[in-house]
């Protein structure tokens, strides 16, 4: 398998740890894995983008029109990478906006819809609301795991699902496996929905 996965969002969503999960499960898997991260003052709320290169690749940056998956988790941040999702690729966003310390000092009235009804006139496009997604689970930190099982269920990664839950049992504090777990299968169920063109 070959499969480029471009991860984004901002400081402080998981976005580092979700794209760790992807990458350990696909050389698990057996399969060539390239990685790199982009941080831009993380943990003021500035840009995270991931890149994981599964298979056969020459940099672990993937070029510009070449990602099977763009997993957004912030619909402004979906936008500007819009750039390096293939033609046939798929766009899984949360519609939920996190407000940029510029926009908040503005007293803006940015909420992301402008951005959603923009990539939904330009590709394929999973969305969910990572607001009302997370309310069951008490809250919004567990938002990087549904997505991760967002993109399982809905067939596009490609990869095992008790792989990916086996490095989540891995790579999370033992105490919060069971929640996470239980948030991946939430995820994976959205995803499977959106597979098979049900309303979520």
């Amino acid at each position: 398998m070959n499969k480029d996965i471009l991860i984004c969002g901002v400081g402080g969503q998981g976005t580092v740890l979700a794209s760790g999960i992807i990458a350990a499960s696909a050389a698990a898997q057996g399969y060539a894995i390239h990685s790199a991260e982009t941080i831009g003052m993380a943990q003021r709320g500035g840009s995270v983008t991931s890149h994981v290169r599964i298979g056969r690749a020459h940099s672990p940056l993937i070029p510009f029109g070449n990602a099977d998956i763009l997993l957004a988790f912030e619909p402004a941040e979906a936008v500007r990478n819009l750039r390096y999702l293939k033609e046939d690729g798929v766009v899984i966003v949360n519609t939920t906006a996190t407000k940029p310390v510029t926009a908040s000092l503005k007293d803006s009235d940015y909420d992301g819809s402008e951005m959603t009804d923009y990539i939904r006139k330009k590709c394929a496009c999973i969305f969910v609301d990572s607001e009302k997604v997370t309310k069951e689970f008490g809250s919004s930190r567990f938002f990087n795991i549904i997505m991760l099982g967002i993109a399982a269920g809905s067939g596009k990664l490609e990869l095992d699902k008790g792989t990916l839950q086996q490095q989540i049992e891995k790579r999370v504090p033992a105490a919060y496996v069971d929640i996470n777990k239980q948030a991946f299968q939430r995820g994976y169920e959205i995803g499977s929905k959106a597979a098979a063109g049900q309303n979520l």
